[in-house]
């Protein structure tokens, strides 16, 4: 694992452009390398403008194969649904291929069987693209995450299971008794580039643990993220104040 590259941006409008950017390019290079481009999405507020602006871009549409990192267990139609969002955003305005989109199933007798299906769509799909590690593991090419004001990544919540499968792709995550359909962190591991982005002042407390070099990551479950690929934090100016020497701690 490389260390990460942590950029502060002057404000959301900013990290959502810088965002756009790498997403941008991490597309156009997939697909060069190799034909196609699997991403991960996010849900939540901060994502909401980058997947609008993505709406507007010109890209290989048909080369991209989209998934998402976790889910509530909810209909697509419910105003918590984070495919929903994306949906309404950006993928219904593209031309992606509605094959390649790949909405988490929550429909299935239970939570557990649900996070069943979605591993295996993920098995089938990425040994049709040939993207399986030499593990066998699917690996992205670009995932998008959060961060909570607790430490937590996709629906990886402190102190809860899902941050001990390790022999699993997809588990159910809980918030309290909120069942989430989410990726476990050896596959997030497996991926070529991770992306955080991370914006406003309520951020401030868990990446100063995120970042601290003595930590306790199941406290602040965003610290497992620690891919075979590029890791990027982006954060805007509310979220990294007071970070200070914590940030240039966490790239040493």
């Amino acid at each position: 694992m490389t260390a990460p590259t942590i950029e502060i941006l002057a404000d959301k409008a900013a990290l959502v452009q810088r965002a756009l950017g790498l997403v941008c390019d991490r597309v156009q290079q997939s697909v060069a390398d190799h034909g196609y481009c699997t991403l991960a999405l996010a849900g939540g507020s901060t994502p909401k403008p980058l997947y609008a602006a993505l709406a507007q871009q010109d890209l290989p549409w048909s080369k991209l194969y989209i998934f998402w990192a976790d889910e509530r267990y909810v209909g697509v139609d419910h105003p918590d649904s984070n495919a929903g969002m994306a949906k309404q955003a950006w993928l219904d305005k593209v031309a992606i291929p509605p094959e390649h989109i790949f909405i988490t199933p929550t429909a299935e007798a239970s939570p557990s069987a649900s996070a069943e299906r979605y591993e295996s769509i993920l098995q089938e799909t990425f040994t049709q693209l040939q993207a399986l590690s030499a593990e066998g593991v699917p690996v992205f090419d670009l995932i998008l995450l959060g961060a909570g004001d607790d430490g937590h990544t996709a629906s990886l919540f402190p102190h809860t299971p899902a941050l001990l499968v390790r022999d699993r792709w997809v588990t159910v995550g809980t918030k309290q008794t909120d069942p989430r359909i989410t990726f476990t962190v050896p596959l997030i591991n497996h991926s070529q580039m991770v992306v955080f982005l991370a914006a406003g002042a309520n951020k401030q407390e868990a990446l100063s643990h995120i970042f601290a070099q003595d930590g306790d990551d199941l406290a602040y479950p965003a610290r497992l993220i620690r891919p075979q690929g590029e890791l990027w934090w982006l954060l805007d100016q509310q979220a990294a104040a007071g970070l200070g020497a914590t940030v240039n701690e966490a790239v040493e």
